[in-house]
Protein backbone atom coordinates (compact mmCIF):
# COMPACT_ATOMS: atom_id res chain seq x y z
CA UNK A 1 0.00 0.00 0.00
CA UNK A 2 1.07 3.39 -0.77
CA UNK A 3 2.81 5.50 1.87
CA UNK A 4 -0.40 8.63 1.48
CA UNK A 5 -2.81 5.64 1.83
CA UNK A 6 -1.16 3.83 4.92
CA UNK A 7 -1.03 7.41 6.73
CA UNK A 8 -4.90 8.14 5.90
CA UNK A 9 -5.54 4.27 6.62
CA UNK A 10 -3.59 4.68 10.60
CA UNK A 11 -5.26 8.12 10.71
CA UNK A 12 -8.74 6.77 10.00
CA UNK A 13 -7.93 3.65 12.33
CA UNK A 14 -6.76 5.62 15.28
CA UNK A 15 -10.37 8.06 15.01
CA UNK A 16 -12.60 4.85 15.02
CA UNK A 17 -10.40 3.44 18.56
CA UNK A 18 -11.11 7.66 19.78
CA UNK A 19 -15.32 7.06 19.21
CA UNK A 20 -15.07 3.35 20.27
CA UNK A 21 -13.69 4.47 23.50
CA UNK A 22 -16.01 7.16 23.64
CA UNK A 23 -18.75 5.09 23.16
CA UNK A 24 -17.69 2.78 25.55
CA UNK A 25 -17.17 5.64 28.17
CA UNK A 26 -20.78 6.73 27.67
CA UNK A 27 -21.86 3.13 28.04
CA UNK A 28 -20.16 2.60 31.23
CA UNK A 29 -20.93 6.30 32.82
CA UNK A 30 -23.01 6.88 35.86
CA UNK A 31 -24.66 9.23 33.36
CA UNK A 32 -26.55 6.42 31.04
CA UNK A 33 -27.92 4.85 34.81
CA UNK A 34 -31.27 5.51 36.09
CA UNK A 35 -31.69 9.37 37.22
CA UNK A 36 -28.18 10.14 36.44
CA UNK A 37 -28.40 11.22 32.40
CA UNK A 38 -31.07 13.79 33.35
CA UNK A 39 -28.24 15.59 35.63
CA UNK A 40 -25.96 15.67 33.34
CA UNK A 41 -27.88 17.42 30.48
CA UNK A 42 -28.91 19.91 32.69
CA UNK A 43 -25.49 20.88 33.93
CA UNK A 44 -24.42 21.51 30.45
CA UNK A 45 -24.45 24.48 28.58
CA UNK A 46 -26.35 24.89 25.65
CA UNK A 47 -24.07 25.99 23.68
CA UNK A 48 -21.59 23.71 24.56
CA UNK A 49 -24.36 21.24 23.99
CA UNK A 50 -24.48 21.66 20.06
CA UNK A 51 -20.69 21.74 20.03
CA UNK A 52 -20.38 18.63 21.55
CA UNK A 53 -23.06 16.96 19.63
CA UNK A 54 -23.35 18.89 16.16
CA UNK A 55 -27.44 19.44 16.72
CA UNK A 56 -28.33 22.59 18.33
CA UNK A 57 -31.87 21.60 18.03
CA UNK A 58 -34.80 22.08 20.56
CA UNK A 59 -34.21 18.95 22.34
CA UNK A 60 -31.42 20.20 24.66
CA UNK A 61 -33.17 23.09 25.57
CA UNK A 62 -36.63 21.19 26.05
CA UNK A 63 -38.51 20.41 29.22
CA UNK A 64 -40.67 17.77 27.28
CA UNK A 65 -37.78 14.58 27.48
CA UNK A 66 -38.77 12.42 30.03
CA UNK A 67 -36.07 10.70 32.18
CA UNK A 68 -36.82 7.61 30.32
CA UNK A 69 -36.20 9.13 27.05
CA UNK A 70 -33.18 10.57 28.40
CA UNK A 71 -31.39 6.89 29.48
CA UNK A 72 -32.70 5.68 26.60
CA UNK A 73 -31.01 8.53 24.79
CA UNK A 74 -27.74 7.78 26.28
CA UNK A 75 -27.83 4.33 25.71
CA UNK A 76 -28.38 5.03 21.90
CA UNK A 77 -25.74 7.79 21.78
CA UNK A 78 -23.20 5.67 23.11
CA UNK A 79 -24.31 2.80 20.80
CA UNK A 80 -24.23 5.15 17.92
CA UNK A 81 -20.24 6.25 18.79
CA UNK A 82 -19.29 2.40 19.02
CA UNK A 83 -21.09 1.80 15.68
CA UNK A 84 -19.67 5.00 14.16
CA UNK A 85 -16.19 4.29 15.09
CA UNK A 86 -16.73 0.91 13.23
CA UNK A 87 -18.42 1.90 10.58
CA UNK A 88 -15.98 4.83 9.85
CA UNK A 89 -12.82 2.12 10.18
CA UNK A 90 -14.36 -0.46 7.47
CA UNK A 91 -15.24 2.30 5.16
CA UNK A 92 -11.72 3.51 5.28
CA UNK A 93 -10.04 0.11 5.30
CA UNK A 94 -12.22 -0.08 2.04
CA UNK A 95 -11.61 2.58 0.90
CA UNK A 96 -7.93 2.28 1.31
CA UNK A 97 -7.98 -1.10 -0.17
CA UNK A 98 -10.28 -0.30 -3.10
CA UNK A 99 -7.88 2.65 -3.31
CA UNK A 100 -4.76 0.80 -3.19
CA UNK A 101 -6.17 -2.01 -5.85
CA UNK A 102 -6.84 0.68 -8.85
CA UNK A 103 -3.18 2.14 -8.47
CA UNK A 104 -1.85 -1.39 -8.50
CA UNK A 105 -4.45 -1.98 -11.88
CA UNK A 106 -2.99 0.71 -13.27
CA UNK A 107 0.60 -0.04 -12.84
CA UNK A 108 -0.31 -3.60 -14.31
CA UNK A 109 -1.32 -2.45 -17.28
CA UNK A 110 2.04 -0.43 -18.24
CA UNK A 111 4.07 -2.27 -15.50
CA UNK A 112 5.10 0.70 -13.51
CA UNK A 113 3.28 4.06 -13.19
CA UNK A 114 -0.15 4.58 -11.55
CA UNK A 115 -1.06 8.24 -13.12
CA UNK A 116 -3.38 10.18 -12.53
CA UNK A 117 -3.94 13.97 -14.53
CA UNK A 118 -5.47 17.10 -13.31
CA UNK A 119 -6.30 19.50 -16.03
CA UNK A 120 -9.00 21.41 -18.16
CA UNK A 121 -10.23 19.41 -21.20
CA UNK A 122 -9.76 22.32 -23.51
CA UNK A 123 -6.05 23.83 -22.34
CA UNK A 124 -3.86 22.84 -25.02
CA UNK A 125 -0.77 22.42 -22.41
CA UNK A 126 -3.33 19.72 -20.61
CA UNK A 127 -3.70 18.13 -24.53
CA UNK A 128 0.11 17.89 -25.12
CA UNK A 129 0.29 15.94 -22.19
CA UNK A 130 -2.63 13.77 -22.72
CA UNK A 131 -1.67 13.25 -26.76
CA UNK A 132 1.85 12.07 -24.88
CA UNK A 133 0.04 9.24 -22.75
CA UNK A 134 -2.47 8.11 -25.32
CA UNK A 135 0.09 7.38 -28.12
CA UNK A 136 2.46 5.72 -25.56
CA UNK A 137 -0.52 3.73 -24.16
CA UNK A 138 0.41 4.80 -20.55
CA UNK A 139 -3.42 4.34 -18.68
CA UNK A 140 -3.99 7.65 -16.28
CA UNK A 141 -7.14 8.83 -15.07
CA UNK A 142 -8.31 12.20 -15.36
CA UNK A 143 -9.84 14.62 -12.56
CA UNK A 144 -11.43 17.98 -14.57
CA UNK A 145 -10.18 20.98 -12.70
CA UNK A 146 -13.33 23.75 -11.92
CA UNK A 147 -11.34 27.08 -13.74
CA UNK A 148 -13.40 29.14 -11.82
CA UNK A 149 -12.93 27.45 -8.24
CA UNK A 150 -9.79 24.94 -8.86
CA UNK A 151 -10.82 23.59 -5.43
CA UNK A 152 -9.42 19.77 -6.92
CA UNK A 153 -5.74 21.52 -7.01
CA UNK A 154 -6.50 23.64 -3.82
CA UNK A 155 -3.92 20.74 -1.89
CA UNK A 156 -0.96 21.36 -4.45
CA UNK A 157 1.30 24.86 -3.58
CA UNK A 158 1.43 24.67 -8.22
CA UNK A 159 -2.09 26.48 -9.02
CA UNK A 160 -1.54 25.79 -13.07
CA UNK A 161 -3.10 23.04 -14.57
CA UNK A 162 -1.55 20.16 -15.66
CA UNK A 163 -0.41 18.14 -12.38
CA UNK A 164 0.31 14.78 -13.11
CA UNK A 165 0.64 12.71 -9.67
CA UNK A 166 2.62 9.32 -9.92
CA UNK A 167 1.38 6.52 -7.64
CA UNK A 168 -0.06 9.72 -5.75
CA UNK A 169 3.32 10.45 -4.22
CA UNK A 170 5.63 12.26 -7.20
CA UNK A 171 3.78 15.37 -8.57
CA UNK A 172 4.60 16.84 -12.03
CA UNK A 173 4.48 20.38 -13.09
CA UNK A 174 4.45 21.96 -16.50
CA UNK A 175 3.23 20.16 -19.44
CA UNK A 176 6.88 19.97 -21.08
CA UNK A 177 8.41 18.35 -17.24
CA UNK A 178 5.95 15.98 -17.16
CA UNK A 179 6.71 14.68 -20.98
CA UNK A 180 10.67 15.03 -21.00
CA UNK A 181 10.43 13.43 -17.29
CA UNK A 182 8.12 10.57 -18.47
CA UNK A 183 9.50 10.23 -21.22
CA UNK A 184 13.22 9.90 -19.85
CA UNK A 185 12.00 7.16 -17.26
CA UNK A 186 10.15 4.68 -19.88
CA UNK A 187 13.38 4.63 -21.91
CA UNK A 188 15.54 4.45 -18.80
CA UNK A 189 15.55 1.07 -16.80
CA UNK A 190 17.25 1.56 -13.75
CA UNK A 191 15.76 5.34 -12.48
CA UNK A 192 12.46 6.19 -10.32
CA UNK A 193 10.54 9.43 -11.29
CA UNK A 194 12.13 11.14 -8.22
CA UNK A 195 15.71 10.47 -9.17
CA UNK A 196 14.62 12.15 -12.49
CA UNK A 197 11.96 14.97 -11.33
CA UNK A 198 16.00 16.59 -9.82
CA UNK A 199 17.25 16.76 -13.20
CA UNK A 200 14.32 20.03 -14.22
CA UNK A 201 14.38 21.88 -11.04
CA UNK A 202 12.25 24.45 -10.06
CA UNK A 203 13.49 28.39 -10.20
CA UNK A 204 11.03 31.57 -9.51
CA UNK A 205 11.88 34.83 -10.73
CA UNK A 206 10.12 37.98 -11.27
CA UNK A 207 8.77 39.39 -14.32
CA UNK A 208 8.76 42.76 -15.77
CA UNK A 209 4.94 43.27 -14.63
CA UNK A 210 6.27 42.25 -10.83
CA UNK A 211 4.59 38.67 -10.95
CA UNK A 212 6.39 35.80 -9.61
CA UNK A 213 6.60 32.98 -12.32
CA UNK A 214 8.09 29.87 -12.11
CA UNK A 215 9.81 28.16 -14.44
CA UNK A 216 11.74 24.78 -14.73
CA UNK A 217 15.60 24.38 -15.81
CA UNK A 218 16.13 21.48 -18.59
CA UNK A 219 12.69 20.95 -19.16
CA UNK A 220 12.93 20.10 -23.21
CA UNK A 221 15.98 17.66 -22.39
CA UNK A 222 15.14 13.83 -22.25
CA UNK A 223 18.18 12.77 -19.67
CA UNK A 224 19.11 9.73 -20.76
CA UNK A 225 22.82 7.76 -20.67
CA UNK A 226 24.71 8.28 -23.50
CA UNK A 227 23.99 4.51 -24.66
CA UNK A 228 20.14 5.28 -24.33
CA UNK A 229 20.24 8.81 -25.95
CA UNK A 230 21.92 7.21 -29.18
CA UNK A 231 19.19 4.27 -29.47
CA UNK A 232 16.49 7.08 -29.11
CA UNK A 233 18.16 9.90 -31.26
CA UNK A 234 20.34 7.42 -33.45
CA UNK A 235 20.72 10.44 -36.46
CA UNK A 236 22.63 13.39 -35.77
CA UNK A 237 21.00 16.39 -34.50
CA UNK A 238 17.61 14.94 -34.69
CA UNK A 239 17.83 15.75 -30.96
CA UNK A 240 18.50 18.95 -31.05
CA UNK A 241 15.60 19.64 -33.90
CA UNK A 242 13.30 17.63 -31.56
CA UNK A 243 13.84 20.82 -28.69
CA UNK A 244 14.13 23.46 -31.13
CA UNK A 245 10.66 22.82 -32.27
CA UNK A 246 8.86 21.85 -28.58
CA UNK A 247 10.04 25.62 -27.41
CA UNK A 248 8.65 26.82 -30.88
CA UNK A 249 5.36 25.40 -30.02
CA UNK A 250 5.40 26.85 -26.35
CA UNK A 251 6.94 30.05 -27.52
CA UNK A 252 5.18 30.20 -30.37
CA UNK A 253 2.72 28.24 -31.89
CA UNK A 254 0.20 28.17 -28.40
CA UNK A 255 -0.16 31.45 -28.83
CA UNK A 256 -1.85 31.48 -32.20
CA UNK A 257 -4.87 29.89 -30.57
CA UNK A 258 -6.52 31.95 -28.59
CA UNK A 259 -6.60 34.97 -31.23
CA UNK A 260 -7.92 32.18 -33.77
CA UNK A 261 -11.05 30.55 -31.71
CA UNK A 262 -11.69 33.84 -30.10
CA UNK A 263 -11.54 35.76 -33.47
CA UNK A 264 -14.98 36.74 -33.75
CA UNK A 265 -17.84 37.53 -31.49
CA UNK A 266 -19.63 34.55 -33.10
CA UNK A 267 -16.63 32.26 -32.88
CA UNK A 268 -15.75 33.27 -29.08
CA UNK A 269 -19.47 32.28 -28.20
CA UNK A 270 -18.86 29.15 -30.30
CA UNK A 271 -15.37 28.59 -28.19
CA UNK A 272 -17.00 29.00 -24.92
CA UNK A 273 -19.93 27.05 -25.80
CA UNK A 274 -17.26 24.06 -26.37
CA UNK A 275 -15.34 25.10 -23.68
CA UNK A 276 -18.69 25.08 -20.69
CA UNK A 277 -19.93 21.77 -22.38
CA UNK A 278 -16.27 20.05 -22.11
CA UNK A 279 -15.24 21.59 -18.92
CA UNK A 280 -16.32 21.44 -15.17
CA UNK A 281 -18.56 23.87 -14.63
CA UNK A 282 -22.03 24.61 -12.16
CA UNK A 283 -25.09 25.83 -14.25
CA UNK A 284 -24.62 29.63 -13.21
CA UNK A 285 -20.85 29.11 -13.64
CA UNK A 286 -21.69 27.97 -16.75
CA UNK A 287 -23.37 30.46 -18.30
CA UNK A 288 -21.73 33.13 -16.87
CA UNK A 289 -18.78 31.60 -18.31
CA UNK A 290 -20.00 31.71 -21.99
CA UNK A 291 -21.41 34.75 -22.13
CA UNK A 292 -19.10 36.90 -20.11
CA UNK A 293 -16.43 34.70 -20.75
CA UNK A 294 -17.01 35.17 -24.51
CA UNK A 295 -16.73 38.90 -24.56
CA UNK A 296 -13.78 38.93 -22.46
CA UNK A 297 -11.78 36.54 -24.20
CA UNK A 298 -12.81 38.33 -27.36
CA UNK A 299 -11.12 41.64 -25.78
CA UNK A 300 -8.30 39.71 -24.88
CA UNK A 301 -7.55 38.23 -27.75
CA UNK A 302 -7.31 41.58 -29.65
CA UNK A 303 -4.64 42.25 -27.15
CA UNK A 304 -2.71 39.04 -27.65
CA UNK A 305 -2.33 40.02 -31.31
CA UNK A 306 -1.06 42.75 -30.32
CA UNK A 307 1.11 41.66 -27.97
CA UNK A 308 2.54 39.27 -30.44
CA UNK A 309 2.90 41.37 -33.11
CA UNK A 310 0.30 39.62 -35.47
CA UNK A 311 -1.63 40.20 -38.87
CA UNK A 312 -5.11 41.86 -38.57
CA UNK A 313 -6.18 38.62 -40.20
CA UNK A 314 -4.90 36.32 -37.28
CA UNK A 315 -5.51 33.07 -39.82
CA UNK A 316 -2.79 33.77 -42.22
CA UNK A 317 -0.16 33.90 -38.96
CA UNK A 318 -1.73 30.16 -38.01
CA UNK A 319 -1.32 29.02 -41.81
CA UNK A 320 2.07 30.20 -41.98
CA UNK A 321 2.87 28.65 -38.72
CA UNK A 322 1.72 25.07 -39.73
CA UNK A 323 3.00 25.18 -43.04
CA UNK A 324 6.21 25.91 -41.49
CA UNK A 325 5.81 22.88 -39.70
CA UNK A 326 4.96 20.91 -42.60
CA UNK A 327 7.73 22.01 -44.12
CA UNK A 328 10.14 21.38 -41.69
CA UNK A 329 9.39 17.59 -41.93
CA UNK A 330 9.71 17.93 -45.37
CA UNK A 331 8.31 15.38 -48.60
CA UNK A 332 9.93 12.33 -47.30
CA UNK A 333 9.10 11.70 -43.55
CA UNK A 334 5.70 10.85 -42.56
CA UNK A 335 6.63 12.54 -39.00
CA UNK A 336 9.32 14.68 -37.61
CA UNK A 337 10.44 11.99 -35.98
CA UNK A 338 10.85 9.83 -39.38
CA UNK A 339 8.33 6.88 -39.55
CA UNK A 340 7.28 7.40 -36.16
CA UNK A 341 5.81 10.91 -33.67
CA UNK A 342 8.84 12.22 -31.69
CA UNK A 343 7.99 14.53 -28.87
CA UNK A 344 7.88 17.15 -31.30
CA UNK A 345 4.99 15.51 -33.26
CA UNK A 346 3.26 14.95 -29.99
CA UNK A 347 3.17 18.67 -28.72
CA UNK A 348 2.05 20.06 -32.28
CA UNK A 349 -0.96 17.92 -32.59
CA UNK A 350 -1.93 18.37 -28.96
CA UNK A 351 -1.88 21.91 -29.38
CA UNK A 352 -3.90 21.81 -32.58
CA UNK A 353 -6.58 18.99 -31.53
CA UNK A 354 -7.59 21.62 -29.24
CA UNK A 355 -9.07 23.36 -31.67
CA UNK A 356 -11.56 20.82 -33.34
CA UNK A 357 -15.36 21.26 -33.77
CA UNK A 358 -14.55 25.03 -34.18
CA UNK A 359 -14.34 27.05 -37.09
CA UNK A 360 -10.52 27.82 -36.73
CA UNK A 361 -9.84 24.19 -36.85
CA UNK A 362 -12.13 23.68 -40.45
CA UNK A 363 -10.44 26.83 -42.08
CA UNK A 364 -6.87 25.33 -41.07
CA UNK A 365 -7.44 22.23 -42.29
CA UNK A 366 -8.95 23.38 -45.64
CA UNK A 367 -6.07 25.95 -46.40
CA UNK A 368 -2.99 24.27 -45.23
CA UNK A 369 -1.10 21.10 -46.25
CA UNK A 370 -1.59 19.72 -42.44
CA UNK A 371 -4.17 17.49 -43.27
CA UNK A 372 -2.42 14.36 -44.14
CA UNK A 373 0.15 14.34 -41.09
CA UNK A 374 -2.68 15.78 -38.71
CA UNK A 375 -4.27 12.66 -39.93
CA UNK A 376 -1.38 9.95 -39.41
CA UNK A 377 -1.09 11.69 -35.78
CA UNK A 378 -4.98 11.16 -34.87
CA UNK A 379 -4.12 7.15 -36.12
CA UNK A 380 -0.91 7.11 -33.98
CA UNK A 381 -2.01 8.31 -31.03
CA UNK A 382 -5.99 6.56 -31.07
CA UNK A 383 -4.12 2.93 -31.84
CA UNK A 384 -1.24 3.89 -28.56
CA UNK A 385 1.31 2.93 -31.43
CA UNK A 386 4.14 4.37 -29.13
CA UNK A 387 3.54 1.84 -26.30
CA UNK A 388 6.05 -0.54 -27.65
Amino acid sequence: MHCGSLRKAKMAAACARTLGKVGRFLLESPACRPGSFSSAVANVPQRGSRRAFGTGGAGFRSKLFSTAALRAGGRVLGCAFLLGGGLGFYRTVRSSVQHHLAAEETKASDGRLGLTLYQYKTCPFCSKVRAFLDYHGLPYHVVEVNPVMRKEIKWSTYRKVPILMVDDEVQLNDSSVIISSLKTFLVSKDRNMEDILRCYPEMKSVNDSGKEVTEFNNKYWVMLSQADNQMLYPEKDTQKEEMKWRMWVDDWLVHLISPNVYRTTGEALASFDYIVREGKFGAFEGFFAKYVGAAAMYIIAKRLKSRHNLQDDVRQDLYKAVNDWVAAIGKNKKFMGGDHPNLADLAVYGVLRVMEGLQAFDDMMENTKVKHWYRRMERATLNHQGQN
